[in-house]
């Protein structure tokens, strides 16, 4: 269930609550290879899991985050339930686990592109013995640091030292994820996954041209928050009921890849839980609607905005496993320049288991959904919506 909500900053949680099939975390005595499908299969698989990603989202939304400002990682939340089914994860998910890894989260600030940094972790009672395949798959599969620790003694410590380690691979955003006496004496082991991203805008915005404007909320009311606009032609698509708006990053020489930021703009001012549904229900939604070509606008505005949401899930992700909790926060900020946004998930466990011809606008001016995206593999890294950018928590 979803419940409580960290209270400042990127320091707050919820409990997501969903019926979801059971499926034990096992344990092998052999060593996986590599994972490997053939190209077509991959691309499959990274289409089912982004779709995946896209009805999660909608989940999330539906039961904690109706009408409110939200941000989570799709990315950082898959890496840790593949390591935590470890062996008992499908060829398919660890072919994905190693896509998203190799390709998606590889950094490209010194090509030119974006600083990407993605760590994994997990953390094992010290009184326990070591499953020497279980440490390999870990450190060699799944690229984790492999930590002993006193749980039984010392658990206190431990969560402290935890937090330390998110918030030291995130750039100091995320603070405080594990809250008192979530990891305890009965402890076994904890996975652990810190996602940091910072993109420039392909173009940038002008400090110059930003203005304040309204923003429409739900009640009727509006707040007045700066908008950043631009007289340059944008990606932008329009489509029935909704507009598209595409923000590349800077890529530099790094060719192999590309990021960008989707705005998911509905006509109607109150629109945007329609537009969830569409986008939750339609497989292949994000490449549907994908702006190809840049048009010119006639009104053109986006707001400036930063938001951090969390949540603990005391149930986690059909066909995976169970937990005894999973802690995730995520945070964005949007600006001029590009965007920052960070989040780290870990996981406790007690035992073990077409183009307008027209021009258009697109102005950001009423709730709106938003994506950062890797294009190349179709990789969700973060998925939010707005609806009221003045709030930053």
């Amino acid at each position: 269930m979803i419940g409580r909500r960290f209270a400042t900053g990127c320091s707050f949680h919820s409990r997501m609550s969903s019926k979801m099939k059971i499926q034990k975390l096992c344990r092998s005595s052999g060593t996986i290879a590599s994972p490997f499908l053939s190209k077509n299969d991959l691309q499959i698989a990274m289409k089912k899991q982004n779709d995946s990603d896209l009805v999660l989202t909608g989940k999330v939304i539906a039961s904690e985050a109706r009408n409110s400002n939200f941000v989570f990682s799709p990315a950082s939340l898959n890496s840790v339930l593949t390591m935590a089914a470890g062996m008992s994860a499908s060829e398919e998910r660890k072919a994905v686990f190693n896509e998203t890894a190799t390709v998606a989260f590889a950094d490209g600030k010194a090509n030119g592109g974006p600083k990407i940094t993605a760590l994994n972790g997990v953390w094992v009672e010290q009184s326990l013995p070591v499953d020497h395949s279980y440490k390999d798959l870990m450190e060699n599969v799944f690229k984790a640091t492999f930590t002993q620790v006193d749980f039984r003694t010392k658990a206190e410590q431990v969560r402290q030292e935890l937090n330390k380690w998110t918030s030291d691979q995130t750039n100091g955003l995320i603070k405080d994820l594990l809250p008192p006496g979530s990891v305890g004496s009965k402890t076994v082991k904890v996975y652990g996954n810190a996602l940091y991203f910072k993109g420039a805008w392909e173009d940038k915005f002008s400090k110059s041209k930003t203005r304040d404007r309204e923003f429409h909320l739900l009640n009727d009311a509006s707040v007045s928050v700066p908008f950043m606009s631009s007289d340059s032609r944008q990606y932008v698509k329009r489509c029935d009921g909704f507009k598209v708006l595409k923000l590349p990053f800077q890529q530099g020489v790094d060719i192999k890849r590309s990021f960008s930021m989707y705005f998911y703009l509905p006509d109607e001012k109150d629109g945007l839980d329609n537009l969830v549904k569409k986008m939750t229900s339609t497989p292949g939604f994000v490449d549907n609607y994908n702006p190809k070509c840049r048009v010119t606008l006639g009104d053109f505005a986006v707001p400036k905005f930063k938001i951090s949401f969390g949540f603990e899930a005391s149930e986690a992700f059909e066909g995976i496993l169970v937990s005894d909790a999973i802690y995730h926060k995520a945070c964005v900020e949007v600006d001029e320049e590009g965007a920052e946004a960070a989040a780290a998930t870990v996981l406790v466990m007690t035992r073990c288991r077409s183009i307008p011809r027209n021009r258009v606008d697109f102005v950001a001016d009423h709730p709106f959904l938003f994506l950062i995206r890797e294009d190349t593999t179709g990789t969700v890294l973060f998925a939010g919506q707005i609806f009221d950018p003045s709030q930053s928590s």
